[in-house]
Formats: C-alpha cells, sequence, structure tokens
C-alpha cells in the first residue's frame, strides 16, 4: 500500500513559513534554502512547491520544473562557494536513506580532498548559514 503524503513534515512547513529558513531561490514551482545540518558549507537544499513525497509519486511537470530549479541553485553554488564539484543527491524510501518524506534534492559543493561531515548531529548557526545564502543569492541572480 503506498504511503501518503503527510503536510505536516518539516519541509512542508518551511514552505508555509512555519519554520524559518536562510532562502537561496524560488519561483512559482519550488523553493531552494541552505541545509540546517551542512555536510559542507554551502550545502542547499531544493524542494517542490507540489506535495510529493519522493521522485516516484512527483508528477512529471514537478520533475521538470524541480530540476530545472535544482540545475540553476547548483550552478549558483558552485560559483559563491568558489566549489571543485558539486554532489547533487536525493533518496526515496526509508530503505534507501529518506528521512523527510517530501521530495527533494541536495546541492552539496565539493572540494578537492575534503570529505562530506556527517548529515546528522549540530546545527550550524544561523548567522553563517544566512551570510552564504546571500552569496549563493547573489550568484544566482548573475545567471
Amino acid at each position: 500500500m503506498p504511503e501518503t503524503y503527510n503536510p505536516n513534515n518539516i519541509l512542508a512547513k518551511i514552505l508555509r513559513d512555519e519554520i524559518p529558513s536562510a532562502r537561496v531561490y524560488e519561483d512559482q514551482h519550488a523553493i531552494a534554502f541552505m541545509d540546517v545540518m551542512p555536510q559542507a558549507p554551502g550545502h542547499t537544499l531544493v524542494i517542490p512547491r507540489d506535495p510529493s513525497r519522493d521522485l516516484l509519486d512527483a508528477k512529471p511537470e514537478t520533475l521538470s520544473a524541480l530540476v530545472q530549479a535544482a540545475q540553476k541553485v547548483a550552478q549558483g553554488v558552485k560559483k559563491a562557494m568558489n566549489a571543485d564539484g558539486i554532489t547533487l543527491m536525493q533518496f526515496n524510501g526509508a530503505a534507501a536513506g529518506q528521512t523527510i518524506f517530501h521530495l527533494h534534492f541536495h546541492i552539496i559543493p565539493r572540494f578537492e580532498g575534503t570529505p562530506l561531515k556527517s548529515h546528522a548531529g549540530d546545527m550550524a548557526d544561523m548567522r553563517e548559514l544566512e551570510d552564504i545564502a546571500a552569496r549563493i543569492r547573489e550568484a544566482v541572480k548573475k545567471l
């Protein structure tokens, strides 16, 4: 039996501005904001406004718009962070490592010789996240 979308998940609450976030991009289909437990400085999440649990239940038009937003944000993250590369991650189902059941992409800037930090543990300082978000917003605007 397929799971149903829970509108009270943390990402849905961020969409409704019930939980603050350091946003870097938004359009009519998607928003992007800083991950509060970053695996690297500049770790950003991109989520659709459309309620989708994961890639498997999303509407094709939701996926199309989300991938376009993710590409734009990834370009901004790479430029703003002066990264050597970008890791894009997306999980589908608990067995695959998904812990929040609202479709989302992780955009993580990568630097030669620097391993990723764990995604669990301490939350980042919000002032630092806001500073990085401002750099990414500026880079995305220039695309």
